[in-house]
């Protein structure tokens, strides 16, 4: 016999972690207005209380039981924003290759359209389809490839150029094989919800 699942109880939207995640948003704008003004030291000072925000939202939803619909929604919002403007940033100033860019953006458009695509078709994918650990390492990569290139360009520190250079093949190997596994992982639940419903 199958233990039941264990149910997520939501409360209010205007909770602390929801206004950490809000400011997180508003940075993105600020980030991208730093580096297009070149005040490269102040769009990594953004770039970095952003992932604080991050980091710090997250625990408090999980320490303060303060977990709502709308930090689900955004809080993955959120990020994605902020990594794209950055990566958007990254490519109109040549500092990585355009095929990342292209790739790192197509990733994203496929998944969302492939969510968008199984919730029109009633499938709940935030409760079937969790974060794959290459997602994370994915996004971690990306992460650390912004902090490396705006370091290197405000420090001026070669060693941070050669290590930004392995990043860029790294973000872009990540890229390509989590995607591909969402992609599959999303082709089996649209299998698995046509067969529940042919048995049904």
């Amino acid at each position: 016999m199958r233990a039941p699942k264990a149910v997520v109880q939501y409360g209010s939207n205007w909770t602390l972690p929801n206004i950490l995640t809000i400011i997180r948003i508003l940075m993105v704008p600020a980030f991208v207005g730093a580096f297009v003004l070149e005040t490269y030291f102040l769009a990594l000072l953004f770039f970095i209380l952003a992932g604080v925000t991050d980091g710090l939202d997250g625990f408090l939803a999980r320490a303060l039981k303060q977990r709502s619909r709308l930090g689900a929604l955004i809080d993955p919002l959120a990020d994605k924003f902020l990594i794209l403007s950055a990566f958007i940033c990254l490519g109109v100033l040549g500092w990585i290759p355009l095929w990342l860019l292209i790739l790192v953006i197509s990733r994203d458009l496929v998944i969302i359209s492939g969510f968008l695509t199984m919730r029109l078709s009633g499938i709940d994918v935030q409760q079937r389809i969790k974060a794959t650990p290459d997602s994370k390492l994915n996004t971690l990569t990306q992460i650390l490839l912004v902090l490396i290139l705006l370091s290197a360009q405000v420090f001026e520190a070669d060693l941070l150029n050669a290590a930004g250079e392995v990043l860029i093949y790294l973000a872009g190997g990540f890229a390509l094989f989590s995607g591909g596994h969402y992609v599959l992982l999303g082709f089996g639940l649209l299998s698995n919800s046509k067969r529940e419903k042919g048995a049904g």
